[in-house]
């Protein structure tokens, strides 16, 4: 069995393109690059965790997301935002630098309240394709970690669309929740495996950090007049 530390963010990035995942993650070869809108996420949700945590004023150019983030505020509680957790291969709580942690994340709100959870986790893309899976994951780990929880209302905030995907996730259904990942998990430590890594050509490879792979392709700058 291979030995492997995952995440949301990189289960996903193995199913977009397993050579991809290999060259950044496992070889390091590449580095991938803060790009602005990168940037951008990470002072969105910084300015977010300190109003939410700590009262601290919003600066005047995310005022506008006040609004949204206002009723998670006044949800009852106990807060615990950017709270890091991890799992062993056992699915037991772990520390989040265990070396013994086997999936980790990083929930961006978590408010405790009883039996009863919330997981937010803040969006500065688009809401076009929401992609609640990384929520179902999170609740997993809070089940495992707050073995009071059993309830859990879990969201998609996107600041930028003022929309809210929520879900809803209890206890009992665990075992149902954690087999929604076992085939990309089993595909990934087939690759670990047997070192095979294939490339998975899309219109977005222009876009990739490798560019070694074949299917790499440099972006034709746009020519509005061509």
């Amino acid at each position: 069995m291979a030995d492997f530390t995952w995440s949301y963010s990189a289960l996903k990035q193995y199913e977009n393109c397993p050579r991809q995942y290999n060259e950044i993650r496992v070889l390091k070869n590449y580095i991938v690059k803060e790009n602005e809108a990168m940037r951008y996420g990470t002072e969105v949700h910084k300015a977010l965790e300190d109003y939410v945590a700590e009262g601290k004023p919003l600066a005047k150019n995310y005022q506008r997301f006040k609004s949204m983030v206002d009723p998670l505020v006044d949800i009852s509680g106990t807060k615990y935002p950017e709270h890091e957790m991890a799992l062993t291969y056992d699915k037991l709580p772990c520390d989040f630098g265990s070396e013994h942690r086997w999936v980790r994340g990083i929930a961006d709100l978590l408010i405790v309240d009883g039996d009863y959870a919330f997981i937010v986790d803040y969006k500065t893309g688009s809401n076009k394709y929401p992609d609640p899976k990384q929520l179902r994951l999170m609740a997993l780990m809070v089940f495992t970690h707050f073995p009071e929880v059993n309830k859990i209302k879990g969201g998609l905030l996107f600041v930028l669309k003022n929309s809210f995907l929520t879900e809803e996730y209890h206890r009992k259904d665990m075992d149902k929740s954690w087999g929604m990942f076992e085939r990309s998990l089993k595909r990934l430590e087939n690759s670990y495996d047997e070192d095979q890594w294939q490339p998975n050509p899309t219109p977005l490879c222009g876009w990739c950090s490798v560019d070694s792979c074949e299917f790499w392709k440099p972006r034709v700058p746009f020519n509005p007049f061509t």
